[in-house]
């Protein structure tokens, strides 16, 4: 439960205490992430269901719920994504990336990113909100759950950590491989259920990003970092919901 309560004070807003988190229950706290993201993709969901009914546009309901999205986890899985872009975007070795990522600014590669990621994030919630339902509520809760599985993968055995200190030093290498495979497979089956037999094509997508820009930035940046994890949550989101928008 600890692990529980860190995944929520880390990936929410929640004012949830835990202390100093050792490394065992910060590794732990990475595998509550889907469920975690569940919540909130649910909540976003739910807010789309309810603008729509009351006559709102769809699509500004979609603007508006990933807006919530971003409140309701301070920005991070945001910031990371544009730090992200920022850092594959830059010239030179992988101390200099590292440096661009921590400086803090938003650079052209950060904006673009962010104005195509959390375009796609809105334009396909205004989709799955126009379609009607419970799955309104359903596809997002899918969504976020699915790209939160991608934290894992970045994490897992074998990636050290970029630079000492931080989130991404207290994470790098504490996931098994399996975690992830798990939930990719458990949430590819859940999938059929919200959105229909294109739902595991979606799954699947957002973990071909989350490897690929795991194998990428391993590379990029001679490890993982924290940023990388809130691009994958991000990235993966937004895989899921194309996918399913496209078929509703």
């Amino acid at each position: 439960m600890r692990s529980l309560a860190l995944a929520l004070s880390w990936l929410t807003v929640l004012p949830v205490r835990t202390g100093e988190p050792s490394r065992a229950v910060a590794g732990g706290a990475l595998r509550w992430a889907p469920l975690v993201g569940a919540g909130l993709g649910a909540v976003a969901g739910a807010l789309v269901w309810g603008l729509t009914r009351v006559g709102l546009p769809a699509l500004v309901a979609g603007l508006l719920a990933v807006g919530l999205l971003a409140l309701a986890t301070r920005g991070m899985h945001v910031d990371g994504l544009a730090d992200t872009a920022d850092g594959l975007g830059c010239y030179g070795p992988p101390e200099r990336a590292l440096a661009v990522m921590k400086d803090g600014g938003a650079g052209p590669f950060a904006v673009v990113t962010l104005l195509v990621v959390l375009g796609v994030q809105a334009a396909s919630l205004a989709e799955v909100g126009a379609a009607g339902g419970w799955r309104t509520v359903a596809i997002p809760a899918l969504a976020c759950a699915v790209g939160r599985v991608g934290v894992c993968w970045v994490a897992r055995r074998g990636v050290p950590a970029a630079r000492p200190g931080g989130l991404g030093a207290l994470v790098a290498g504490s996931q098994p491989g399996w975690v992830a495979a798990l939930w990719w497979i458990g949430l590819a089956g859940v999938s059929v259920l919200v959105a229909g037999p294109f739902g595991p094509v979606g799954v699947a997508l957002a973990a071909a990003v989350a490897i690929g820009l795991s194998a990428h930035t391993a590379r990029r940046f001679a490890g993982m970092s924290g940023d990388v994890l809130g691009a994958t949550a991000e990235l993966g989101t937004a895989a899921v919901l194309l996918t399913v928008a496209a078929t509703v």
